[in-house]
């Protein structure tokens, strides 16, 4: 895996992305209108399996995982601009590789939590707001920011929902093109245990409830939430886990070892890409992780 440490990231050496991140295909419902990575014979999964209903094929994987480009010599470098409607920097781990670094240098809209602004600035990156109920900041941070700082007291969601319902409403999100936003969350895991499984389960919800569609990308893989039956871009070898929120039927092709409605955590957890994609088939909601090409 390439990670580089904060040394060495300071100045933005990115000389190579990781290459296993799929793509958004034009015909996808919350695509944009012309994405130039999408092959035009992408093969669909057959309409007549079990669990996807006749009337059309498979559903192909989120719009959150449009992070770069697909070729025959595999993916290519995160663009210039960023993918996603809003990143978010929670103030967990502080990223390393350099994909979600790359990502901070590039986010048109960066949300940070409160608790994560001191150590942002190490990297001399500016963000668009700083957001929590200002227990992480100095006096001085909140002087300096006070044009950006946007404190939220109440006790009700944690500081990473707040970054997220600040975007939003405040980003102008919801209004009539009735797409899902995209959202890429960084520095959510690490530290307490208890945030980061925390923060791993609100990807549901904020899928759910918000109609967004997140992305946690962390140093050594990213999840995402999806619902229904669905293909995912992968490659030979990949770590894949999958861990059931609704699902009464749930199963797949493609992976070394066939999935079921787990009841359990664990259950869903080390499992094996074999090819450059996989179809999970499904009639509920899930969260799926996937681990950085080594």
């Amino acid at each position: 895996m390439n990670i580089n440490n904060k040394d060495n990231n300071k100045e933005g050496r990115t000389p190579h992305i990781p290459s296993e991140y799929p793509y958004v295909p034009s015909d996808h419902p919350h695509a944009p209108s012309e994405h130039p990575h999408v092959p035009s014979d992408h093969p669909h999964v057959p309409s007549n399996h079990p669990h996807v209903p006749s009337e059309h094929s498979v559903r192909l994987s989120p719009p959150s995982e449009g992070l770069g480009e697909v070729s025959s010599q595999g993916l290519g470098e995160v663009p210039s601009h960023s993918p996603f409607s809003a990143v978010i920097l929670a103030a967990g781990d502080f990223p390393n590789h350099v994909l979600p670094l790359r990502i901070l240098r590039t986010a048109k809209n960066l949300i940070v939590c409160d608790g994560a602004l001191e150590e942002l600035l190490d990297y001399e990156i500016a963000p668009t707001a700083v957001v929590g109920d200002g227990d992480s900041l100095s006096e001085e941070l909140k002087q300096r920011y006070a044009h950006i700082y946007h404190p939220i007291s109440e006790q009700e969601f944690n500081d990473l929902t707040k970054a997220t319902l600040f975007a939003r409403s405040h980003l102008k999100m919801d209004a009539s093109t009735h797409t899902r936003p995209r959202f890429c969350y960084l520095g959510a895991t690490g530290k307490r245990e208890d945030h980061t499984l925390g923060n791993i389960s609100l990807m549901l919800y904020y899928y759910r409830q918000l109609a967004i569609d997140p992305v946690m990308i962390t140093d050594y893989g990213y999840f995402v939430a999806a619902s229904g039956s669905m293909r995912f871009a992968s490659y030979p070898g990949q770590q894949v886990s999958i861990f059931n929120a609704t699902c009464k039927e749930l199963s797949s092709s493609g992976l070394k070892w066939d999935i079921y409605p787990f009841s359990e955590l664990w259950q869903g957890t080390l499992n094996e890409a074999l090819s450059s994609e996989f179809t999970v088939h499904a009639d509920g909601d899930y969260l799926l992780y996937r681990t950085h090409k080594v």
